[in-house]
């Protein structure tokens, strides 16, 4: 649920209510009709305008930010890897599975960083000291 005065765009026009696709706006009321199928009030400052909106027409502007920047990060990926020849990284990129790959090095990153007990230590040293 979103907050009240928060900044929303609008990125769908579902009852075809010309709204302004693309536009920024703030949120202004919850409309808790029963009766009625719209979900929210919305202030588009630019259209000097209120609009009742479903859930579907707007999204915070937070993530319509955040996938942007991630599709530019995706298209960047491409380009580089085009550039290298880099056709594991081409093939990882457009199968998605760039971002399990990320994961996995966090994963293991963690699991170094993490502290070892005394007795792990001393078999650690023991080991590489026979070595």
């Amino acid at each position: 649920m979103l907050h009240l005065g928060e900044k929303i765009v609008i990125v769908a026009d579902v009852f075809e209510q010309n709204l302004p696709v693309g536009e920024y706006g703030y949120l202004i009321a919850y409309d808790r009709n029963p009766d009625n199928v719209f979900d929210y009030i919305i202030r588009i400052p630019q259209a000097n305008r209120n609009f009742f909106v479903t859930d579907k027409d707007i999204e915070p502007e937070e993530n319509v930010l955040r996938f942007e920047a991630e599709q530019i990060e995706r298209a960047a990926l491409i380009d580089y890897a085009l550039a290298t020849h880099n056709e594991k990284l081409f093939h990882q990129v457009m199968n998605g599975e760039i971002e399990a790959a990320e994961s996995e090095s966090e994963a293991e990153a963690s699991a170094k960083e993490e502290p070892m007990s005394q007795a792990e230590f001393i078999k650690r040293i023991n080991l590489r000291a026979w070595i």
